[in-house]
């Protein structure tokens, strides 16, 4: 339990950066579909490293989803950067369905958790609204680069909110 808790800056840090991603696509909508790549790749990059830090600190029964999460941020990461060029959907898709497999990873981590923290719903919801994100993602592929930039911000926010309550949750455990 001492190792879970010794990693609640790491789930910190995690939220901060998915709200402030969240607060750049939403201050900039007009932003250009290069500019959106570049802050996608890079958070989803950094999110899958932290997952993955967490996963090698701790010895929990949800290390296989955290570094599953880990794993399928930095390669949407990648994806995203590889591609810069991506057009509107392909992108679409990618965020989308990196977003649904975390959030499913997330939901089963969560319920793994259940035994050691308390309030392992924070993370159940992140997962939820993950999965949520992406769904919404591929109903509406139609909706545009303004509506994916906001819908994309929202999200984050929302997200990342959970996750820094999470990581509060998680440091009471020492």
């Amino acid at each position: 339990m001492e190792q879970l808790a010794s990693t609640w800056w790491l789930i910190l840090i995690r939220g901060i950066c998915a709200v402030i991603f969240g607060i750049l696509a939403i201050v900039w909508p007009g932003i250009t579909l290069w500019v959106l790549v570049i802050f996608f790749g890079a958070y989803a990059i950094v999110s899958g490293i932290f997952s993955l830090g967490a996963a090698f600190r701790h010895d929990s029964g949800s290390k296989a989803w955290l570094i599953i999460s880990g794993v399928l941020g930095i390669l949407a990461g990648i994806v995203a950067f590889v591609w810069p060029g991506i057009t509107t959907l392909a992108l679409l898709y990618v965020i989308a369905f990196w977003a649904i497999f975390t959030g499913v990873a997330e939901i089963f981590a969560g319920i793994r958790l259940r035994k050691t923290i308390d309030n392992e719903w924070m993370l159940i919801i992140g997962g939820l609204l993950s999965v949520v994100f992406g769904i919404l993602l591929l109903t509406w592929p139609a909706s545009g680069a303004l509506a994916l930039t906001w819908l994309i911000g929202v999200f984050a926010v929302i997200y990342g909110i959970a996750i820094i309550v999470l990581s509060g949750k998680v440091k009471n455990l020492a």
